[in-house]
């Protein structure tokens, strides 16, 4: 039975306000838990151009779970299963809350676009407006919130209006929108199917990792995490490094 450990990247991982966002010890024990013949992957709400320039060189995922469940890829990014928000859905969503004057992002095959120049080391697009955006599918946008109450309100409304057609998940104070059936908990049963015999051990801090939470056989969460977040979560640890090594320790045949 393989073990396949599928990581939530930010407060989880990576840490973007912190002065070492991507702890080494944790890229070490990520490198150490694939020589061991495991499988690492990551499971997010970011785009793969949202990945790639900060753990490129540090690690090299065997799955990527982005725009939450949208877009499921194998090694080197090749699709798995993918799925895209219909096009005046992401239209409509995209231009009322940039004019609202949110920060957004669309994930068009990937990339990221946005309306604003930003200081970012990867590849990016910026557009005026959604039509001119590159042509390709939509797996997710993200809406920049100031409070977590604002990002609860945006999520519930957009689920209120559009919820036949997208899914919104608060992400602290982000909200990712994917398209309908796609969460991390339905990703994870599609890496369930790619891997075929396996045990799948998951982490994650926030509320839209409950779908991942819920769906791994054992999962993980921190003390900083919602209450409703621990106690859903199999075990709580301080950091991913505790968790990697509780997969690597746990007794199952192989």
């Amino acid at each position: 039975m393989k073990k396949v450990f599928a990581s939530d990247f930010d407060g989880t991982l990576y840490f973007y306000k912190a002065d070492v966002k991507l702890p080494p010890e944790s890229v070490e024990k990520i490198n150490e838990y694939q020589k061991a013949g495991h499988k690492f992957g990551l499971c997010t709400g970011r785009q793969i151009g949202g990945l790639t320039p900060f753990i490129t060189g540090f690690f090299d995922p065997d799955f990527t779970i982005t725009s939450t469940g949208a877009n499921i890829c194998g090694p080197n990014y090749q699709g798995i299963v993918q799925k895209s928000i219909d096009f005046d859905i992401a239209e409509a969503v995209a231009e009322e809350y940039h004019a609202k004057g949110h920060k957004v992002s669309i994930d068009i095959d990937g990339v990221i676009n946005v309306y604003e120049e930003m200081d970012y080391p990867g590849e990016y697009n910026v557009i005026s407006n959604m039509a001119t955006a590159p042509k390709g599918m939509v797996f997710g946008i993200g809406i920049h919130c100031e409070t977590l109450e604002e990002a609860a309100s945006i999520a519930k409304s957009i689920n209120d209006r559009f919820g036949d057609r997208v899914n919104a998940f608060q992400n602290v104070i982000e909200v990712d929108l994917a398209p309908k059936g796609c969460s991390k908990g339905l990703a994870i049963s599609e890496i369930r199917k790619y891997y075929g015999d396996c045990r799948i051990y998951g982490i994650g801090d926030s509320i839209n990792d409950l779908p991942l939470i819920e769906a791994a056989d054992v999962s993980y969460t921190f003390p900083y995490a919602p209450p409703e977040v621990q106690e859903k979560a199999t075990k709580i640890v301080d950091t991913i490094v505790e968790a990697l090594e509780d997969s690597m320790q746990d007794p199952i045949d192989e």
